[in-house]
């Protein structure tokens, strides 16, 4: 028997409108055998916690390009705690090194910082799915 695709929602908060990397990665995941849900861009935190109830996701991924990785983070938490769900959540983009700690301190379950490639956040996907 097959097992089920683990279905990631991907999403573009706040006013960023760089978004070639995140379709990038949509991309790669889905052709590493991956359910992708993609949100579009400039989402608030509730309409993407609202798509990823909607859409029965197992991970949100957040792509933050803006330098606003820390306070849209703390809205994560916050939205995710007021509404007590438990959907792991991931950040990436444009973060510096010594942010990612601070991101996994606010709650979520894995940072990458700018540079990670997508090979490297591809596996830890499939790290989810053993």
């Amino acid at each position: 028997m097959e097992k089920k695709k683990l279905k990631i929602l991907l999403g573009k908060p706040g006013l960023d409108g760089h978004d070639v990397g995140v379709k990038v990665l949509a991309h790669a995941l889905v052709d590493a055998g991956f359910e992708v849900v993609y949100t579009g861009l400039r989402k608030t935190i509730q309409q993407i916690v609202d798509k990823a109830v909607e859409k029965k996701v197992d991970v949100i991924g957040l792509s933050i390009l803006s330098g606003t990785h820390l306070i849209l983070c703390e809205q994560m938490k916050n939205e995710m705690s007021k509404r007590s769900l438990s959907i792991p959540w991931i950040v990436g983009g444009n973060i510096p090194d010594n942010d990612t700690e601070k991101l996994k301190e606010i709650g979520a379950d894995a940072a990458f910082a700018t540079g990670t490639s997508i090979e490297t956040v591809i596996n830890y996907f499939k790290s989810l799915k053993d």
